[in-house]
């Protein structure tokens, strides 16, 4: 990640970003969570993708070199929180299970913050509990090191549903299926067909986040059938991708606005 950005404080605010925005490479000397109220956000950093729909927040550890980017409509609320307070004990990035009332904290205490009240430290030391309790979920897309698995990786990025086995896919890139399935649980710490379910399902959250038809979905991202593709979903998140797309899309006239230009206001690149 090149030109890196240091921002020394992580702000706490809600703003919008488009389909398809980023925000540059950048750490801060604080922790952050970030959250989606809408879209799927994606937090890039060399150790690969973690990504989150509106049920999920990631925990990014101060110090992390971390990007972002937008799928679909991004409602994005992030919480910083001081270098000595880790109240999850973490210290590299991670996803995690947003109950219904830890939702509506973020969105309460990014709301205005600039707000000096007592309710605020309230809220936000209700918020510190409820984090303590979320669950972790392994929502991470981690980045090869070595080149021969990077290969096979790639591929499957280019088109989520190619139906090629390992053997095929190693075939095509001049390494044999056990180096290829020795790699991916030495650096991935997991089986091909795991890494490739986290990949479609990053691809597919992708997918509905522009709003097409959860068949069309389906089928780009290699699942035979639509039902088969709404189960495996369903256990990934807890809910159908029908009713994703639906929780996913901001209420009219509701969302939070883009901030202007600051000193804490990362670049965004469309």
């Amino acid at each position: 990640m090149p030109n890196i950005r240091h921002d020394p404080r992580a702000p706490t605010r809600a703003q919008t970003l488009t389909a398809g925005a980023r925000i540059d490479a950048h750490r801060h000397d604080e922790h952050q969570i970030v959250y989606a109220g809408s879209g799927v956000l994606a937090v890039t950093t060399a150790h690969g993708t973690w990504f989150a729909p509106g049920t999920r927040a990631l925990w990014v550890p101060a110090g992390a070199v971390h990007a972002h980017r937008a799928h679909g409509h991004l409602a994005l609320h992030t919480v910083g929180l001081p270098a000595d307070d880790n109240p999850l004990g973490l210290d590299t990035p991670t996803v995690l299970v947003v109950s219904p009332l830890l939702r509506e904290l973020i969105l309460a205490y990014t709301r205005d913050p600039e707000d000096p009240g007592p309710e605020r430290a309230r809220l936000l030391a209700v918020l510190r509990d409820q984090l303590r309790a979320s669950p972790q979920q392994p929502l991470r897309l981690p980045t090869a090191t070595d080149p021969r698995l990077a290969a096979v990786c790639a591929l499957v990025h280019e088109d989520p549903a190619d139906p090629r086995t390992l053997a095929a896919l190693g075939a095509a890139t001049g390494t044999g299926e056990r180096t290829l399935s020795r790699l991916f649980r030495t650096e991935f710490g997991m089986t091909y067909p795991q890494w490739r379910t986290q990949s479609r399902l990053y691809h597919a959250l992708r997918m509905l986040a522009e709003d097409l038809p959860v068949t069309t979905v389906a089928h780009r991202c290699g699942w035979s059938t639509a039902s088969a593709f709404i189960d495996v979903f369903r256990r990934s998140f807890g809910h159908t991708p029908g009713a994703h797309q639906r929780r996913g899309r901001p209420a009219a006239g509701n969302g939070p606005q883009t901030p202007g230009p600051g000193p804490d206001t990362p670049a965004i690149v469309p």
